[in-house]
């Protein structure tokens, strides 16, 4: 892609799974990449591997090193580091805010860094790994569910807001993906995401092809666009269906 080539980019979360999936794209398609990762060693793995710069660390704290490593500006920042958080409306407070913090905060510190840049020459990109959990949700994950929606909302927000001076937004918005958060999701993502899980490099396949219709909604699996429409067009309905989910999950379903 002539957008991509040349371009400087930013991968959160990239020491595998969907974010190593990204990087490995960008950089094949010509980019400029810092891969990111709280795992250094995962970080500069992959980075090594695709011709990259790995700047570990959290992804809230990395935007100026990871500008410095490309030069001094970023194209496209992928704002894919995430935490899948299981729990229910008793969890602690300190699992919410670390969900908070990390689904949702990181989008927004890293935007604050990018903006004025990207809003001072009229271009820039940037891409939410949200989760159809965003668009939807995800039984025996309150804290996910509920902060995937705020990262789809402030996605949103950042399209209608800015999208006329020249910033361009993606929501990747995937079910099951092969990696270690669907591994950590147990039961609950055995019965509702392995039977259609995919790879991480189909979830790269479908940002891409966005970006190339300028879409905002990335959706690698495309029949949750049914889903998300069954949910608006008769929200009763679509909640008894997730009910009697979560009852066959946990084992009452009649």
């Amino acid at each position: 892609m002539s957008t991509v080539r040349d371009a400087a980019v930013v991968v959160t979360g990239a020491g595998g799974g969907i974010g190593a999936a990204l990087a490995r794209r960008f950089a094949a398609e010509g980019a400029r990449v810092v891969v990111n990762d709280l795992d250094a060693e995962k970080a500069g793995a992959v980075a090594a591997e695709i011709g990259a710069v790995a700047v570990p660390g959290d992804a809230s704290l990395i935007v100026a090193d990871a500008r410095d490593a490309l030069g001094g500006t970023v194209d496209i920042y992928c704002a894919n580091a995430g935490i899948g958080a299981a729990g229910d409306a008793l969890s602690e407070d300190d699992v919410w805010s670390a969900a908070w913090d990390v689904n949702v905060m990181a989008h927004v510190r890293a935007t604050r860094l990018l903006l004025p840049d990207w809003l001072e020459r009229g271009s820039g990109r940037f891409v939410s790994t949200v989760s159809a959990a965003g668009l939807l949700t995800m039984i025996g994950a309150a804290p996910y569910s509920v902060t995937k929606h705020g990262a789809l909302a402030y996605a949103e927000w950042l399209s209608l807001t800015y999208r006329h001076r020249g910033l361009k937004v993606h929501a990747i918005c995937p079910q099951g993906v092969r990696t270690d958060m669907l591994t950590a999701a147990g039961t609950a993502g055995e019965l509702v995401l392995v039977p259609t899980a995919i790879e991480p490099d189909a979830v790269a396949d479908a940002l891409f092809a966005a970006m190339a219709e300028d879409r905002f909604l990335v959706l690698p699996h495309p029949e949750v666009a049914g889903f998300y429409q069954s949910r608006a067009g008769d929200p009763d309905h679509w909640l008894g269906v997730m009910n009697h989910i979560q009852r066959t999950w946990e084992g009452t379903a009649g």
